[in-house]
């Protein structure tokens, strides 16, 4: 689809897939020391994974994937301010929040409809995706200033792979899954999806494949990573099914695919890619966020402005939280500490902080039109693979 084209179905299109659409519509590569996280970086593995992706740093706990965000910084993000950072869609902004204070710090000017923040998996870089911009504007986590703009053509969401060589370009309306350099975002392998509106991901635990949403056609892709390659592909058992963040279970033996068609979670077995269930969670369930201690997982529900509580051992649904007044609560990130989950609420201009402990709202903060993935940043972990911050 030529930028022209592309372009203009996005604007004459713009005001339908906001209301239908789930979410709108590496630097170079450094060693295990340079991004581990305090003890755990220097510790041995508790217990034995399996080998991973060539390149990958080593699983510290073949029984939890993110045993490295527990809690400690790492010494690459150490001293770093603590900010919220909220991509404005419909603004074309960036709003900064002091989580300390509940405050805008500041709002900065960014190109058009930016949809997600996103850590760079060297965690050195925020990448801002300007989706009709066409293009990625830098954040410096350790300024907030704004840096260098590098095109990139539909640049909807963001991943990296675990071995930190490439960043995978979830191009949506140009139908492709695009490989490039994590540094200069150089194109390195383009692959055309026959999909409609591939969206979020998250990897395996080995890191050698990962699962893709594509949410306008209501189903999910299964990719092998070093291949750069489409192995599988199915459609989801619900008629107009919305399929949306994706999300691997601490043990890395389940994907969560939130749905917001079919109000709640698929649970599928990636490594065999058959037919997921379906748990129901609430209306327009949208972003799965895990908890520092991986036992539970937070699900926004947009469609009722309500987070469930997913509690990973038992494998059921623990508890909801309602948001006073309602809201309609999007993407995010989990605070340092594990005691604040920040969500943004997309269509009310404004930003959630939630207390986890009992889904109490701390703070409603206004931002600008269409705030979309939010990033809280830094967060624990050794390495990102992108979207708003998964981090292992």
């Amino acid at each position: 689809m030529s930028p022209f084209t592309k372009h203009t179905a996005a604007l004459l299109g713009g005001v339908l897939l906001a209301a239908l659409t789930g979410c709108g519509t590496s630097a170079e590569k450094a060693d295990v020391q340079a991004v581990g996280t305090g003890a755990a970086r220097t510790a041995e593995p508790d217990r034995a994974a399996p080998p991973g992706l060539p390149g990958m740093p080593p699983v510290l706990d073949a029984k939890d994937v993110y045993a490295a965000d527990r809690g400690e910084l790492s010494p690459v993000v150490k001293d770093f301010p603590s900010r919220v950072y909220v991509p404005n869609t419909n603004s074309d902004t960036v709003t900064v929040i002091d989580p300390a204070t509940y405050k805008v710090i500041k709002t900065m000017r960014v190109g058009r409809q930016p949809q997600h923040v996103v850590p760079s998996w060297d965690l050195k870089t925020l990448w801002v995706n300007n989706d009709i911009g066409d293009s990625l504007t830098a954040i410096d986590p350790a300024t907030g200033k704004t840096g260098r703009t590098v095109p990139v053509s539909d640049p909807y969401n963001l991943y990296f792979t675990p071995d930190g060589k490439y960043a995978v370009v979830m191009a949506s309306m140009d139908r492709q899954l695009v490989f490039r350099d994590a540094h200069t975002m150089k194109t390195a392998k383009t692959v055309p999806v026959d999909c409609s509106g591939v969206n979020h991901a998250d990897f395996s635990a080995d890191g050698r494949y990962f699962i893709v949403s594509c949410e306008f056609s209501g189903e999910l892709l299964k990719v092998d990573t070093a291949k750069m390659k489409i192995v599988g592909q199915q459609k989801l058992p619900f008629a107009g099914a919305m399929p949306q963040d994706v999300k691997l279970s601490p043990d890395g033996g389940t994907f969560y695919i939130a749905d917001m068609i079919a109000d709640g979670i698929w649970v599928l077995d990636g490594k065999k890619f058959t037919t997921p269930k379906l748990l129901h969670t609430g209306r327009g369930a949208h972003g799965l966020y895990v908890s520092r201690d991986s036992k539970e997982m937070y699900i926004s529900n947009r469609g009722e402005g309500s987070i469930s509580v997913f509690d990973f051992a038992k494998r059921e649904l623990a508890k909801k939280w309602q948001l006073p007044g309602g809201g309609s609560p999007d993407m995010g990130g989990v605070s340092t500490d594990g005691k604040v989950l920040w969500l943004s609420g997309r269509y009310n201009a404004e930003v959630y902080a939630i207390d986890t402990t009992n889904g109490k709202l701390l703070a409603r903060i206004p931002v600008g039109s269409g705030p979309h993935g939010l990033a809280v940043y830094p967060q624990p972990g050794r390495y990102s693979l992108g979207h708003t911050g998964v981090f292992r």
